[in-house]
């Protein structure tokens, strides 16, 4: 009889953890600069990560990934393993990934840290409240809301013209009731009514800056640039003026030091910040990046989704805006993905399909493309399943070989750090060749339509956008306000190169439609809302939900 497999939470359960002091002092962090969450989970002091800026910079590797897909990637797990690998072969390798949100694990997604044998643990907390960090961002998106709503309350002082206020309340969940909504009904003593609404906690500009910022002061100053609206002469009213970014700061303080966990085999990771890459910029805080930079000579990190979101966007605005370049890439494919977008049912993958498997290697070209017109050299990871045959990964091998790239099957799911070696020692030369010769996109001053233009022709292989009257207004007062020099972030649907989420393998000649422009002026950054993509997601017919819960010993089932 063959045994079940075991889950990714009956694996981590399995780990032996190490206490956080000995994780820390792998990278030479004193005990004494650490706040630990329990024995397994710390903040690093920023004083200490301030302390640390003459110290060399080690080499910078991205993981991105094909079009997801039903089917499943494996980024975050390949992230993990190869950190894995890279210790494995002696060299001294950490890895930063995001936080996962709430909505995803508790809707269709599941959690964010890895799988199998390439996992960051506490795999539960990490999945769950983790150290607060999103519970203390939603506090303080929530009360400038709340300072807005309070200043035109007595006497609206600022003149804020309360049809025109942009700032919107966060909670982390998928609750698509809350995206409209009318706030302070119930008569005088409670505000004046408005039209209002959510957003999800990973797609607040607040999530945005506090990943963008380099230590306290920048968080500070960040936060009292942010535009919540404009007066009745359409002049922008920013937090500053409402004495908000002090209180924010203040919640935001303990958030803004990194968390340090650490993966299956004992190798230290930090785990912060979390915006989606389909609806903000999908990477993690500059703060752990630029940290794990100067405590390892490798440093592996994630970009969400696919490289048409994650990648670009990590390229665009992270590394513009940080001052990074990295120094590889790897590209995670797998044969499950592309099949489905060969045109593979799900329920069909596990039939052998070469054909399917090679009409599907048109996405994966095109990202491999995509990552080179950066100027960072790169590597295929194939993310092996136990049912790819040998024919559909010979020609996952040979497709790359006829691009120029080199390509491994992974089996770190599997095997760990281990399973992933030959991958490890490749990124590694790579890393250290010199090849690397990053360069943005666009130009700072490139007109912001130009910017969503360039990136849905270059990156998307659209024909050309669309946008209406109001948009293109939209764009003119951004630009006469100051902000035309802010790179792009553009939402839309993580499942296709268009904005038709049905639209698989490498679509060209369509056109992205952009539906709404939002300022997002702490972070720098100006957000194209393309195609029907909601900044507030909603669960699914059967939600995450409904398979988790607290067992007879009090342990926590259904999470993965």
């Amino acid at each position: 009889m063959v045994s079940k497999p075991k889950s990714d939470i009956e694996i981590a359960r399995e780990a032996r953890l190490k206490p956080i002091e000995e994780i820390a002092a792998k990278l030479a962090i004193p005990a004494d600069r650490l706040y630990r969450y329990g024995p397994t989970k710390a903040k690093i002091d920023l004083g200490y990560i301030a302390s640390l800026k003459d110290r060399p910079d080690g080499r910078l590797i991205l993981v991105t990934a094909m079009s997801p897909t039903p089917a499943g990637e494996g980024k975050t797990t390949t992230t993990v393993g190869l950190g894995d690998g890279l210790n494995r072969i002696g060299r001294k390798a950490m890895i930063c990934l995001r936080e996962p949100s709430l909505g995803p694990c508790f809707g269709m997604k599941g959690g964010a840290a890895g799988g199998g044998h390439a996992q960051v643990v506490p795999m539960e907390d990490i999945n769950l409240h983790f150290t607060g960090d999103f519970h203390a961002i939603a506090a303080a998106n929530n009360l400038l809301a709340a300072l807005i709503d309070n200043h035109i309350y007595w006497g609206n002082e600022i003149g804020i013209d309360t049809r025109r206020v942009s700032w919107r309340r966060v909670v982390d969940m998928n609750d698509r009731a809350l995206r409209q909504i009318v706030s302070s009904l119930g008569g005088v003593a409670n505000g004046y009514p408005r039209e209002d609404g959510f957003d999800i906690v990973v797609a607040s500009e607040v999530m945005a800056i506090f990943c963008l910022a380099t230590d306290l002061e920048d968080l500070t100053a960040r936060l009292g640039r942010i535009v919540i609206g404009y007066t009745r002469d359409r002049r922008p009213v920013r937090a500053a003026e409402l004495m908000a970014a002090g209180p924010m700061t203040a919640l935001l303080r303990d958030a803004l030091m990194p968390n340090l966990v650490q993966t299956l085999e004992n190798n230290p990771a930090l785990v912060h910040g979390g915006p989606f890459a389909n609806i903000a910029h999908g990477c993690n805080s500059v703060i752990a990046t630029k940290a794990a930079l100067k405590m390892a000579d490798y440093v592996v990190t994630e970009a969400g989704f696919g490289a048409d979101l994650g990648a670009e966007k990590f390229f665009d605005i992270k590394c513009r805006k940080a001052g990074l370049a990295p120094d590889a890439a790897v590209l995670v494919a797998t044969v499950r993905a592309l099949k489905m977008h060969g045109g593979v049912a799900k329920a069909d993958l596990g039939q052998e399909n070469v054909a399917a498997v090679e009409a599907g290697l048109a996405n994966l070209g095109r990202h491999i493309a995509n990552v080179r017109k950066y100027g960072v050299p790169l590597v295929v990871g194939i993310n092996g399943f136990t049912g790819d045959t040998e024919a559909e990964v010979a020609a996952v091998l040979e497709f790359c070989r006829a691009q120029g790239v080199d390509c491994f099957l992974n089996r770190h799911w599997a095997e760990g750090g281990k399973g992933i070696e030959a991958m490890a020692a490749r990124v590694a030369e790579l890393a250290d060749s010199g090849q690397s010769n990053f360069k943005p996109l666009y130009p700072d001053g490139m007109r912001l339509a130009e910017k969503i233009r360039t990136v849905a022709r270059s990156i998307y292989g659209a024909e050309d956008i669309a946008f209406d009257a109001t948009v293109a207004k939209r764009f003119e007062q951004l630009e006469a306000d100051g902000f035309g020099n802010f790179p792009v972030c553009i939402a839309k649907t993580q499942y296709s190169f268009s904005t038709d989420a049905a639209a698989r393998g490498a679509p060209s000649g369509h056109i992205v439609p952009v539906r709404e422009v939002r300022l997002s002026a702490g972070a720098e950054f100006v957000v194209a809302i393309c195609g029907d993509i909601m900044t507030m997601p909603g669960l699914p017919r059967v939600p995450a939900a409904n398979a988790i819960h607290v067992n007879e010993k009090g342990e926590i089932e259904g999470l993965f």
